[in-house]
């Protein structure tokens, strides 16, 4: 009966990843929410790695709703599909091989979410424990949830009646990347929410709900793959049969739950805007608060 309990608890935390990984209401900050509530019955240590590792679920579902955008590669037989690249023409072999064989427009997009990825990583990565240390805490995820929610909804007031300047990745250039990498370093804080941080800097470069959405859907499959492996060699690989069971359900209940969750989401912001969001932010941030001075 108690294991019975304890895959149900990560049944809910699995949801819950699944919903707010891909949302701008921060998957972090929900899970040590429910944490605070529903408390799993292992080390810290295993908790700490499983609420980072439990991501690669949701990053799963990414990788296979956008794969066709996603894989750089085609067969010859859909050679004609390819969008040529021009410093690439001419009669070397090997230059034919390539264009022959390599989308350059996805190839270009992923050098692209690299670039972004680079400022998060190289903060992230030497303060890790650090920042864990510092914020990771269930006040920090109340502060920063209307903080953010109030930048929402100021972002979405400024850009209204406004019309996007970019509206593919074609049109999103290195610079744009370099500034939305900035901005995701401000989710190494819990709370924030990594794609949250990711969608207001492309926001306000200019780029559409739609193409903001899906580089940071982008952009988390890097930082979540380097997240993760980061925290599992620190946690290390000799799992307990019940830990790996907590881990696969997780990571299973993640990825199904994101399915559902991306398909919403974008279907959502193609009429809407994100204030909705902020104001979601604002009221769960300001409940936390109440709750933390009445308890």
């Amino acid at each position: 009966m108690e294991n019975f309990i304890e895959i149900l608890k990560v049944i809910l935390l699995g949801i819950v990843e699944g919903i707010t990984e891909w949302l701008p209401i921060s998957s972090t900050g929900h899970m040590i929410i429910i944490d605070e509530f529903v408390q799993l019955n292992v080390t810290e240590e295993f908790k700490e790695m499983f609420f980072v590792v439990i991501q690669l679920g949701a990053i799963l579902a990414v990788l296979v709703l956008y794969w066709h955008k996603l894989w750089p590669f085609v067969s010859g037989k859909n050679e004609k599909h390819v969008k040529m690249q021009p410093n690439y023409r001419g009669d070397n072999g090997a230059i034919k091989f390539l264009n022959r064989y390599v989308k350059w427009d996805t190839m270009e997009m992923w050098f692209k979410v690299l670039v972004a990825a680079l400022p998060a990583a190289i903060i992230g990565l030497p303060f890790d424990d650090k920042l864990d240390e510092l914020f990771y805490n269930f006040q920090t995820v109340s502060i920063t949830l209307i903080v953010y929610g109030v930048i929402f909804i100021i972002v979405e007031n400024r850009n209204k009646g406004r019309k996007p300047k970019i509206r593919d990745f074609e049109h999103l250039t290195y610079k744009h990347a370099v500034i939305i990498g900035i901005f995701q370093i401000l989710a190494l804080i819990p709370g924030t929410s990594r794609s949250g941080a990711t969608i207001i800097g492309a926001v306000l470069i200019g780029t559409s709900r739609y193409v903001a959405a899906e580089f940071s859907f982008f952009l988390a499959i890097p930082i979540m793959f380097g997240a993760s492996l980061l925290k599992m060699v620190k946690f290390g690989f000799a799992f307990q049969s019940n830990e790996l069971v907590i881990l696969i359900v997780g990571m299973v209940t993640a990825f199904v739950v994101s399915v559902v969750a991306i398909k919403t989401f974008m279907s959502y912001i193609k009429k809407k805007d994100f204030k909705v969001f902020g104001y979601y932010r604002i009221v769960l941030g300001m409940i936390l608060i109440l709750y933390a001075v009445l308890r």
